[in-house]
């Protein structure tokens, strides 16, 4: 057995090793005195250190007693370190690059309502950074990577617009869903089932593998009840964009709390929600219901300042980012962040904020075979965070993205 290594001390990229030393963060539990042995960029084993007998010949990276997690999964990103996605598409790969820093290492780049004959080359884009960041990189550090795109919009609700420009929404019809290719690039699109077509475009959506999600959107409780019934499970950003939770007409937000199965995304920045509704909605659903999102816009990362999103200028304060009529426009939000806003917020564990920022968003884009967990098998994304609950060392498949040293 070697010698154990600092992270720092890596010269090059060790095909196999072991971190020793951590608590693991899995699937909402805790598990101490931890160890993980990475092979070829996939884990072959995560449990306690007493349960498994160390080679002779293997590497050893000293995990100094941090946390051990799942790679974040980011399931909607409008842009960050100055650019944004809707605009600049071809600057995925740049952005991606940084994202580890804030425990990053899957993200949907979401497209915001934009013209329906732009999509084409922002796809083509998204299709391009995808392939980019799936292969590991030449040199040691490696990025986030680009799993696909979020389309939030066209297919919104004009009454409930957001930062959108309500004169760009088109009705989901089969006809306007056709139009967007490649489609391979999409993984997740928002829409508002309560438009002419909407329902019908759930099943249209899930026999193409694209996740459905209700968002922007003023359907009573009953419409989305029929549209979970038709394979809908997941809504966008809760509370936001959509009417207020009333006890005589539940609406959407009622509807999601209300279901057995339903997913949410919660941008807990404490500007869009509450702190106090933020736990509400913990209590309510749980880690295993709850996606963590940042929403975050160009000026993520960035000093405060004029920035843009879809075109449209957004001011940049020290918590906000709005437009000018005060509207809010997307998030300041990194994920780091969001982990600890929600451990502060709902009283949850490290461990289930964790699960709502890596295993839940693995599971809404149904891809929790491969990614989400610390379990033998997995793909090695991970992130270790120190007892500030700091990012210091992160993995994209088994390759150093980001150290602290």
């Amino acid at each position: 057995m070697q010698p154990h290594m600092r992270f720092g001390d890596m010269e090059e990229y060790p095909q196999r090793f072991s971190i020793h030393n951590v608590n693991l963060l899995e699937d909402g539990q805790l598990i101490e005195d931890g160890m993980i042995l990475i092979d070829e960029g996939c884990i072959r084993f995560a449990g306690r250190r007493a349960d498994f007998v160390v080679p002779e010949d293997l590497d050893i990276l000293d995990g100094n007693g941090w946390y051990a997690a799942p790679g974040f999964i980011d399931l909607q990103l409008n842009g960050a370190y100055g650019v944004d996605f809707t605009c600049n598409p071809e600057k995925l790969v740049a952005v991606a690059e940084l994202l580890p820093k804030s425990g990053v290492t899957a993200f949907l780049p979401t497209i915001i309502t934009s013209p329906l004959d732009e999509y084409s080359g922002k796809l083509q884009a998204i299709l391009a950074a995808q392939a980019a960041t799936a292969e590991p990189a030449d040199s040691l550090k490696t990025s986030a990577r680009v799993f696909g795109a979020h389309l939030e919009g066209p297919f919104l609700n004009p009454q409930m617009p957001g930062a959108h420009q309500a004169s760009l929404f088109q009705q989901p019809t089969s006809a306007n869903l056709q139009k967007f290719a490649p489609l391979e690039a999409v993984y997740l699109m928002t829409l508002a089932v309560e438009m002419s077509g909407g329902l019908e475009a759930i099943s249209w959506l899930r026999e193409r593998n694209i996740t459905p999600s209700i968002g922007h959107s003023a359907a009573s409780a009953e419409l989305v009840g029929q549209a979970f019934s038709q394979g809908l499970s997941y809504a966008t950003h809760l509370f936001n964009a959509m009417p207020p939770l009333h006890h005589r007409n539940p609406g959407l937000v009622g509807a999601v709390l209300g279901s057995e199965k339903a997913r949410c995304g919660l941008i807990v920045d404490g500007i869009h929600l509450h702190p106090l509704t933020v736990k509400l909605v913990y209590r309510a659903l749980g880690a295993g219901r709850l996606t963590l999102v940042t929403d975050a816009m160009a000026a993520m990362g960035m000093p405060p300042g004029s920035y843009r999103i879809a075109g449209r200028e957004v001011i940049a304060a020290e918590n906000s980012a709005r437009l000018q009529d005060g509207r809010l426009a997307g998030s300041l939000l990194s994920m780091d962040q969001a982990v600890c806003n929600m451990v502060t917020f709902s009283g949850c564990s490290l461990a289930e904020a964790v699960r709502m920022a890596s295993t839940t968003p693995a599971e809404v884009l149904g891809i929790d075979d491969q990614f989400g967990h610390l379990k033998a098998g997995y793909v090695a994304d991970m992130v270790l965070l120190d007892k500030a609950l700091q990012v210091q060392v992160v993995y994209v498949g088994g390759r150093l993205a980001f150290s602290r040293e």
